[in-house]
């Protein structure tokens, strides 16, 4: 009986095996939703379309970016975390809404370790400090020079309370020892279209949305958030060369599905996501962006993303931030 028992149970394990295996073979066999949780526009937006467009050149199905904003991009990322583990639903999550949302929120609705398998992270962005033309600053000395000459009378944006920009403008306020006052919008196109308007003169915003108007002279650039100074913004210094020592805060992007998506198509998912951003096309828009890409394997996002969460946890502690 003994031996029946083992026997039934390797072939119920090379069933299973073949299972999977066949599963990821035919996948996808339907449209893959891509969920980006937040409005059109942004720097995720922005990033997520060329991946879709690859990916449905290469598979030969339909990948819908479906736009889900709300709540720092909880709504969105909890409608992710809810949905089918069949890989046909993912999304392009950020280090916002999958290392910072779970201690800055009192109840983000989702736990990032729990409810998602790390597919692979997308790229690396750094954020660059802009303000409006109206804003009489032409360095990051200047402007410091002001904000604490005119404590609360510069308003900066953030894509929403709690969002990579937000805390890295509440990281520079501490640091700098100035007064600013938050505006929080609903993504970073609503964001945008005030500072370009001037109702906003400060911002700390993700590369990807305002490099274009600051080659136009639409936005000023005086300082970027990286370590060192990226390609993109090789002319203009880091916040740190500009005298806050110590000070950065760039951004991530990575594909997330659902926690029990089967390891096959998780698998494949990786496999086809990383052939398509080392496409040399996408490296090339992406680099335009202001995007280094990463594409790396799902242990080495994972371990990555743990990283981050101990991070910014003990940031948001320390700053006293809380959402609720």
């Amino acid at each position: 009986m003994k031996k029946i028992v083992k026997i039934l149970g390797i072939c119920l394990s090379i069933w299973v095996g073949c299972a999977t295996l066949v599963q990821a073979q035919d996948f996808p066999s339907k449209p893959v939703k891509l969920i980006v949780p937040f409005p059109p526009g942004g720097g995720t937006d922005i990033l997520a379309r060329p991946i879709a467009q690859k990916l449905y050149e290469k598979w030969g199905q339909t990948v819908i970016v479906e736009n889900r904003g709300g709540a720092g991009g909880n709504i969105g990322t909890k409608a992710a975390a809810d949905a089918p583990a069949d890989g046909y639903t993912l999304i392009l999550g950020t280090v916002g809404t999958h290392a910072v949302n779970q201690s800055l929120y009192v109840s983000a609705g989702f736990d990032s370790t729990i409810d998602f398998a790390a597919i692979t992270m997308v790229a690396n962005t750094t954020n660059i400090l802009v303000v409006h033309p109206s804003v009489p600053a032409q360095t990051m000395a200047e402007l410091l020079a002001y904000a604490r000459a005119n404590p609360n009378k510069l308003n900066y944006a953030s894509p929403g309370n709690g969002s990579p920009s937000h805390l890295a403008t509440e990281i520079f306020k501490s640091m700098a020892g100035v007064e600013l006052v938050h505006v929080p919008y609903k993504g970073s196109g609503p964001a945008l279209a005030d500072m370009l308007g001037g109702q906003i003169q400060f911002w700390i915003a993700n590369s990807p949305v305002v490099l274009q108007h600051i080659e136009t002279g639409k936005l000023r650039a005086l300082a970027s958030t990286s370590a060192k100074r990226p390609a993109v913004a090789a002319n203009i210094p880091t916040i740190d060369e500009a005298g806050l020592k110590g000070y950065e805060a760039d951004t991530w992007f990575g594909i997330f599905a659902p926690a029990k998506t089967p390891k096959g198509v998780l698998a494949q998912l990786n496999q086809d996501i990383v052939a398509v951003l080392n496409l040399p096309d996408v490296r090339q828009k992406f680099s335009a962006e202001g995007a280094e890409i990463v594409a790396d394997s799902s242990a080495s996002f994972t371990q990555r993303l743990h990283a981050d969460i101990a991070k910014w946890k003990k940031v948001i502690v320390d700053l006293k931030l809380r959402v609720e």
